[in-house]
């Protein structure tokens, strides 16, 4: 084995991953075992969108800022229009984000929305509406964090590329000064 081999990045930040990826689990998990072993649909109800919401506020409160440095909020201005609005870290902080942990992230918040694409459809095969509102409420948080977040990372590499845009040119000024004076 080569010996400068390079060893893959660990996760900065393991206790957020692990909460980032827990109440999507454990909301899948509930909804998926409740079918065998609860037999009370307001039961698998409360403790699915209970769990569901909890992913919801983690992720666009918790997991967000730390694993990808984003934040989105919704607000009504006052004229009574939805107004979205975003923050981000600094370009070069972004810039310095955990790939692991932003891969992690990303993947998550896609893969949850897909699993829970696909228990709907298993419950409109099945003809259970009452399930589909289940899946349907747990759909709608994973898509306003994908909304949210997917906007915001527009938003980001925008401002990724004002600062690399910034510091290219500041550090080309500065070397074809030094080069200029023989600094």
């Amino acid at each position: 084995m080569d010996q400068h081999q390079v060893v893959g990045e660990n996760y900065a930040n393991p206790k957020t991953c692990f909460f980032h990826v827990l109440f999507k689990a454990g909301a899948l998990a509930f909804y998926i075992l409740s079918a065998l072993f609860v037999n009370n649909f307001v039961i698998i109800f409360v403790i699915t969108v209970l769990l569901a919401a909890l992913d919801f506020w983690v992720v666009k409160n918790v997991s967000g800022r730390i694993l990808v440095g984003l934040r989105w909020w919704n607000e009504i201005d006052d004229e009574g229009n939805s107004v979205w609005k975003f923050e981000c870290l600094d370009g070069e902080s972004l810039a310095r984000m955990n790939k692991k942990d932003s891969w992690l992230f990303w993947w998550t918040l896609y893969l949850t929305a897909a699993a829970w694409i696909v228990l709907g459809i298993f419950s409109l095969i099945r003809l259970h509406a009452d399930y589909l509102l289940v899946v349907g409420v747990c759909l709608s948080l994973s898509i306003a964090n994908i909304v949210g977040f997917t906007k915001c990372n527009k938003d980001a590499k925008k401002n990724v590329a004002d600062w690399t845009r910034t510091t290219l040119l500041s550090s080309g000024v500065r070397s074809t000064i030094q080069s200029a004076f023989g600094v």
